[in-house]
């Protein structure tokens, strides 16, 4: 599992490094400064989140079950937050309105909060 864990922020961190080039050279001759600022929020979440995980796979304070739960938690906090906020911020390229997706965004971090509460309230609980 610490692998997988590992693995996946690894993949995040270099998607968010790939996606940031990508906002500040390419995207920055297309979007306006509001909407990269909105690119760049989505790029700094997810490059934390990689990190978080980074953390989170090769740490021993946690058993594999929870570490599992924060996994999960933040792939989809990750896809859901950033994700939506990649798509709603480049919404004037394409045709496709994605203001409908726009709720998807509080769920995405309400899960990443919910990952940061898991490890919160386990090493909370572990030393009691």
């Amino acid at each position: 599992m610490d692998r997988k864990i590992i693995s996946t922020g690894a993949f995040f961190g270099m998607l968010a490094i790939i996606l940031g080039a990508f906002g500040a050279h390419a995207l920055k001759k297309v979007l306006s400064l509001e909407e990269l600022t909105t690119f760049e929020t989505g790029v700094k979440y997810q490059m934390y989140h990689a990190l978080f995980l980074l953390f989170i796979g090769i740490t021993n304070e946690l058993t594999p079950k929870t570490k599992k739960t924060i996994h999960n938690l933040v792939i989809f906090g990750v896809l859901f937050f950033s994700g939506s906020i990649y798509l709603l911020a480049t919404k004037n390229l394409t045709s496709i309105d994605f203001k409908t997706i726009g709720f998807v965004t509080p769920i995405g971090g309400l899960l990443l909060i919910l990952a940061w509460s898991v490890l919160l309230f386990n090493l909370v609980k572990k030393k009691s």
